[in-house]
């Protein structure tokens, strides 16, 4: 769909979601993977061990990739510097798969709120506990530095 000032308006709708985009020509690309990889990022799947087959349908539990990787992060995971890819297959390793931007827009909003530390350079970043647990972290609090 083209309008006649130069933009493009396009409309996606995926489960649940239906979003518009307008930007130019040249911008599509990009604007449609940016939209699909925060869809993915907000997608829900279900928590791994969990018996679906024992659950009645309606009381499945699901878990997002944000709160799987504060998961991982109350385990101690990242008490050692882990690349995006070690993130990506460990993830991948307890049953989760999901999309790889969608796991770095995570670890990026883990690391702004300060649960993570990001040290390296760009496309070869390490991320670590901002803090080591400590047995009185293990529910959702966090230290904070302030």
């Amino acid at each position: 769909m083209s309008s006649p000032s130069g933009t493009v308006t396009i409309k996606l709708k995926r489960g649940s979601w239906e979003i518009e985009i307008t930007c130019s020509p040249d911008k599509v690309q990009q604007a449609v993977e940016s939209v699909i990889a925060g869809m993915a990022s907000k997608e829900e799947a279900p928590i791994a061990g969990t018996d679906e087959r024992a659950q009645d349908p309606g009381e499945k539990r699901y878990e997002t990739c944000r709160g799987l990787l504060q998961t991982m992060w109350r385990g101690g995971w990242f008490s050692a510097p882990r690349t995006l890819s070690e993130v990506h297959d460990e993830m991948a390793r307890r049953g989760y798969h999901y999309d790889r931007t969608a796991v770095a827009h995570a670890l990026v909003d883990l690391v702004r709120e300060g649960t993570l530390f990001r040290d390296g350079a760009m496309r070869n970043y390490r991320y670590i506990q901002k803090f080591p647990m400590k047995a009185s972290d293990s529910s959702e609090q966090r230290i904070d530095s302030s």
